[in-house]
């Protein structure tokens, strides 16, 4: 099962121990609507993706206050982010490149159901079991954006222990922070805006207490929309 909380302690403080990191995926966008594979290119949201960008702000708003908001500088993240900046009280959004979706190289801008025909050295990467295995055209092996993505995190969360923090990023980028706190785990899908909670004791503790949770989205339309956050994120 993917979405899973080990118990819900969202509206308490965080221990002075650790972080506690509310990691968001973007909103929707045309492209995601449309299963065209956007990675490093910069894709704004559509309507519904700033409806879903107000619904789960609407949520953070009513949790724990945050310190300040994370987001990558990709325009379908950082216009979530200051959409939830503007529910929770206008809170700070501090654009972070870190935290950009794997970079997936000549697949970028091609629909992922003509990948195999239009591109299909890079497909073959993109498939391949050798997680060292880097896409043509300048893209990321999973090695390299599950060592960017800990690393991002484990910056943050240093940052700001004893903090609650909120990191708005991609589909991609949140199931390597999974496989770092689960590594034996299954992420299943990442919806957007779905909510995951962590929290960071340290560069060798990470406790996963809310797997990408959409409870705020289940009275909207949007529940099953968007392409991305599971294996073929992008």
């Amino acid at each position: 099962m993917a979405e899973f909380s080990i118990n819900d302690d969202s509206h308490s403080s965080p221990h002075p121990d650790y972080a506690e990191i509310v990691v968001v995926r973007h909103g929707e966008t045309a492209w995601n609507a449309t299963a065209k594979i956007q990675g490093h290119l910069d894709v704004e949201l559509n309507e519904n993706g700033r409806e879903q960008a107000a619904v789960v702000g609407d949520r953070l708003s009513r949790e724990a206050k945050a310190s300040v908001i994370y987001a990558s500088d990709l325009q379908r993240a950082f216009e979530t982010a200051q959409i939830i900046a503007s529910k929770c009280g206008g809170l700070e959004v501090v654009k972070d490149s870190d935290l950009r979706e794997r970079h997936l190289g000549d697949l970028q801008g091609h629909l992922y159901h003509e990948i195999a025909k239009t591109s299909p050295i890079a497909y073959k990467a993109f498939i391949s079991k050798n997680e060292d295995e880097e896409i043509p055209g300048g893209g990321e092996s999973l090695v390299q954006l599950f060592d960017r993505s800990t690393s991002a995190l484990l910056r943050i969360g240093l940052k700001h222990k004893g903090e609650r923090v909120v990191v708005v990023t991609h589909g991609g980028f949140i199931r390597a922070l999974y496989k770092r706190a689960c590594p034996n785990g299954s992420p299943g899908k990442v919806l957007n805006t779905s909510v995951s909670v962590f929290h960071l004791y340290g560069e060798d503790k990470w406790t996963l207490k809310v797997w990408s949770d959409v409870s705020h989205l289940s009275k909207t339309r949007f529940l099953e929309s968007g392409f991305g956050g599971d294996k073929n994120s992008g």
